[in-house]
């Protein structure tokens, strides 16, 4: 009997991998997406989409609305892929009990996906952070008068709402900004990841570095390799007893020490450099580990192309044109060539949004489905 698995985001690349590695098993592949159109959608690997409630206009309808595609289509397996995680982590009380939500319960996600609660829980697993406070506290102050710091609204994503704040700076009021933290600044190289584990014990990891941004967001990265921020992450998996997806940014300092600086508990887009056809038969049996890819960098080539034709006439116009030319984009596959050149057309309404709002692709793309 066909198996059916539910992805409940659908416009991101990563889910794009995720329903290319299970289709590939011959699971029936669903999409559950706020948005009518989206990236997925258009791939072979996908079944079926349904347009379900954004978690921003009503998060117990979105969470009905994909119960009900459960019960309905027969799913066994939910699989969340980027912020909306943190709705999709109190579904398992509405489903049958054999029904599998792929996450953290609400009580374990929830507090290290607030900024201040991830350091809190990484100093307590023995993992190194940058001292940090609530904003509004006279321990943020003094921080703040003695350092260069980083002010973070706790549920900020994309670098919505982050600032450097340079020593000495006047703190804004609490009363005025959301609930946020103040972080020292560490100078020193940025680390992202992406791990896959199970009850504490690591599968696979991808650390990968940022090539080229839009915003604070990576659009193009390089795979790297280093044993101490490996160790830094099995430490706090093991300490959080987790299973399932979960990814830092981490800074090594100038002695080439980690620093957890953000914990996000869903995949990045490190999943791109585990082997697509690896992936799903990972998340089925904890005893495989997915294996990386050989490809050491990727793309994502539209918004590459975006940032690459800001640049003409500018310094470095013409490295990022080689880069564009001649690195893998993360959706491309020629079995499922949709995907990637219908992306125009699937991704209109991301387009819309950051046109309207003046930020960044990766800044609006999950602003309907963030939890906060």
């Amino acid at each position: 009997m066909t198996q059916t698995v539910l992805l409940t985001l659908g416009r991101l690349p990563k889910a794009l991998d995720i329903a290319r590695s299970f289709s590939a098993l011959g699971w029936r592949v669903l999409v559950a997406e706020p948005f009518g159109m989206h990236l997925a959608g258009v791939s072979r690997a996908v079944a079926k989409s349904f347009r379900v409630t954004a978690p921003i206009i009503d998060r117990h309808r979105y969470l009905a609305d994909l119960a009900a595609i459960v019960t309905r289509e027969g799913v066994s397996l939910v699989i969340p892929i980027s912020e909306e995680t943190m709705h999709v982590a109190h579904l398992p009380p509405l489903l049958p009990p054999s029904v599998r939500v792929f996450t953290m319960p609400p009580e374990t996600i929830l507090p290290i996906h607030h900024k201040g609660g991830f350091v809190d829980a990484a100093t307590s697993f023995g993992c190194a952070v940058p001292e940090t406070h609530l904003l509004g506290s006279d321990a943020a102050t003094a921080l703040a008068a003695s350092f260069d710091v980083v002010l973070k609204p706790v549920h900020s994503c994309s670098g919505r709402g982050v600032r450097m704040l340079p020593r000495g700076t006047p703190l804004p009021d609490a009363g005025t900004e959301p609930p946020s933290i103040i972080q020292r600044f560490i100078p020193g190289a940025l680390v992202s990841s992406c791990t896959l584990a199970h009850e504490g014990r690591v599968q696979a990891t991808a650390l990968y570095r940022a090539t080229q941004l839009s915003g604070s967001v990576a659009i193009a990265f390089e795979r790297v390799e280093n044993p101490a921020i490996e160790a830094w992450i099995a430490r706090f998996v093991a300490g959080a007893g987790w299973t399932g997806f979960i990814a830092f940014d981490i800074i090594l300092d100038r002695d080439g020490a980690p620093h957890g600086i953000e914990c996000n508990p869903r995949t990045t887009s490190g999943l791109h450099f585990f082997r697509t056809e690896d992936i799903a038969p990972a998340i089925l049996d904890p005893t495989l580990a997915p294996r990386l890819r050989d490809t050491r960098e990727l793309q994502q080539f539209f918004s590459c192309l975006t940032e690459t034709q800001k640049a003409m006439f500018r310094p470095g116009f013409g490295k990022k044109l080689h880069a564009l030319l001649h690195t893998p984009d993360v959706t491309w596959s020629a079995r499922d060539p949709w995907p990637l050149l219908a992306m125009p057309v699937t991704t209109w309404k991301i387009i819309w949004l950051s046109i309207r709002h003046g930020a960044t692709f990766g800044e609006v793309a999950t602003v309907d489905v963030g939890w906060s």
